[in-house]
């Protein structure tokens, strides 16, 4: 491997690792949002439990990881049980460095539509922000046929489309109608009982759902991190093409602290909206909602799927608001949200691609170079804007209309909509 390549593949595993870092504090309300509204955990017990079984959850599984890997470029995709050898950067390929500046490009993509919805306090979806960056970089760098939308086999849809595409049309309307649903037995089977003592009790249930919803969080988002520096390791040769493609432990391990790091830094902003723009929940709604989102993610991550934790976790919050008789759903902000999901994926990809311009058509290493002080130079902007109209541990659990600091965010994602 020469001495370029090896400069790039460590900017690649860097990046990747801060795209985890941002992956685990803009999806830490889609754990405890819930438990912080209802006053089941405290702001900080709770995303010190989230970052802990963020952190188990990332290394229970790889499905997710070996999807990201071989689903996303068809280069790469397996033939006779080997990867193309055009893509391996050590054994003569020929596109090897190319698909390293993808993967960044890419990385980049994801990371600046993470931090921009995060600025506006909207739950988007970190894996279609990094899905859209990769595929945006691919066509950019190889051309639209070398997506792999459909997969090697029409009848399993194993690509893009029946991996992530479908999946994030169908996981939330399934997680609305479960949590709607079971929010309605809850409150059937419930109904005799004091409205205290019911808040009581579902509020100790509310902590395990909960705990469930960050251990499948760990299980589906976190690989995919794995997944990406893994498709690095392959194009840069540093993973025996030879034998069969596996995630190397410090891969997991290194992803997994990641994750667990940003959760425990707390995505204030967006557990604010979750937790309280949406619908104003009570601890059986919660338990439901939360029970929901749990279920449909470990059983998708069971599957292979990418999907989007944030968007199950807001249909399951959204499902547990109509289970209840006489709450009220914001669906003005649950529009806003819909809106921000469906320019994420297209959103992700110009930038990818736009990156992957810049990154290729400078010689040497100045384009990798200008790649990654972009996205240091618009992540420091993102954060000082921020420091304009802060979310903390101490107000993200207050009244939604009665909250002056939510005024700014809720009239920026007003802007996006419009």
């Amino acid at each position: 491997m020469t001495t370029a390549t090896t400069v790039i593949l460590v900017m690649v595993v860097v990046t990747a690792l801060a795209f985890d870092f941002t992956n685990g504090f803009h999806d830490t309300g889609n754990a405890m949002a819930s438990s912080i509204a209802t006053g089941a955990l405290s702001p900080k017990a709770a995303v010190t439990l989230a970052a802990t079984l963020d952190l188990v959850g990332a290394l229970i599984s790889v499905k997710v990881a070996l999807t990201i890997t071989n689903a996303v470029i068809d280069g790469i995709q397996q033939k006779n049980g080997l990867p193309n050898p055009d893509f391996v950067g050590t054994e003569g390929g020929k596109h090897g460095t190319l698909l390293l500046l993808v993967v960044l490009a890419g990385l980049v993509g994801g990371i600046v539509w993470n931090l921009f919805t995060w600025l506006l306090g909207l739950p988007s979806s970190s894996s279609h922000a990094l899905l859209g960056g990769l595929v945006g970089a691919t066509i950019a760098g190889f051309g639209f046929s070398q997506v792999n939308w459909l997969g090697h086999s029409t009848e399993k849809l194993d690509g893009v489309v029946g991996k992530v595409l479908l999946p994030s049309l169908i996981s939330p309307v399934i997680a609305f109608i479960v949590a709607a649903v079971g929010t309605r037995i809850v409150f059937k089977l419930t109904e005799k009982m004091g409205e205290k003592f019911r808040e009581s009790r579902f509020r100790w249930g509310q902590v395990g759902s909960a705990s469930l919803v960050a251990l499948a969080h760990g299980t589906n988002d976190a690989q995919k991190t794995m997944g990406v520096i893994t498709l690095a390791l392959i194009a840069a040769g540093e993973i025996d093409t030879n034998a069969e493609i596996g995630i190397p432990l410090w891969v997991k391990v290194s992803a997994a602290v990641a994750i667990a790091l940003g959760t425990y830094l707390g995505g204030w902003r967006i557990m604010r909206t979750l937790g309280k723009g949406i619908v104003d929940i009570n601890a059986p709604q919660g338990f439901a909602g939360d029970t929901s989102t749990a279920s449909v993610i470990l059983a998708s991550s069971g599957l292979g799927f990418a999907l989007s934790t944030t968007h199950v976790a807001s249909g399951s919050i959204m499902g547990a608001g109509v289970g209840r008789k006489g709450a009220e759903v914001r669906w003005s902000v649950a529009g806003r949200m819909a809106s921000a999901w469906a320019i994420t994926f297209p959103a992700a990809a110009v930038v990818g691609g736009l990156m992957l311009k810049i990154g290729d058509g400078l010689p040497g290493l100045l384009g990798p170079s200008v790649v990654m002080l972009i996205v240091i130079g618009v992540s420091l902007l993102i954060w000082v804007r921020s420091r304009k109209d802060p979310v903390d541990k101490h107000s993200v659990g207050k009244d939604w209309d009665a909250e002056p600091d939510a005024a700014p965010v809720v009239e920026a994602a007003q802007h996006v909509h419009h």
